[in-house]
């Protein structure tokens, strides 16, 4: 039986969301599933997946629009797919911090009711002044991701896939 098709898709604004939809595909690859890494506002359709991860930043108390705009576009499908989803925020890891980013998520997934997601996971952020415009390049630096809990929830997210996903 060949391996499941799953499609890592991600929404993110000045790059650190897509390096974690990256490690994320490089650990569903090694565990054997074929992999699709994408910008959400490029997937026209989820015909051909098994399953699909799904990431975005959150930006001023915000999930990215364009992950909004891909459970919107394709909540249909989902319904019918297992789906993990993550989302980066955080500036640090404290519970407090890491709990807002969890509400803001929530918030956003509770304008698509049908897409129930497997697994949600919160990670930490990254905040890079110089590439921040007034007042916000004015933060220190930051980045709060913690790689190996990133690689954690892949792999928990590859088991998932391996349970209920059909190969397509």
């Amino acid at each position: 039986m060949p391996p499941a098709r799953i499609l890592v898709a991600y929404a993110s604004k000045r790059g650190s969301t897509a390096e974690v939809a990256g490690a994320i595909a490089r650990v569903l690859s090694a565990d054997g599933h074929r992999i699709d890494l994408r910008s959400a506002a490029e997937v026209d359709d989820l015909d051909s997946y098994a399953g699909v991860v799904l990431g975005g930043s959150i930006y001023v108390g915000r999930w990215h629009p364009d992950a909004l705009d891909f459970l919107e576009l394709h909540s249909d499908g989902l319904t019918e797919l297992p789906v993990a989803i993550f989302a980066m925020g955080p500036r640090s890891l404290s519970d407090i911090e890491v709990a807002q980013s969890r509400a803001q998520l929530d918030s956003s997934l509770a304008k698509v009711p049908d897409v129930t997601p497997a697994t949600v996971a919160i990670f930490g952020g990254v905040v890079d002044p110089t590439k921040l415009r007034c007042p916000f390049n004015r933060l220190p630096a930051s980045d709060a991701r913690d790689w190996a809990a990133i690689r954690a929830w892949a792999a928990e997210a590859s088991r998932l896939f391996a349970a209920q996903a059909v190969p397509l």
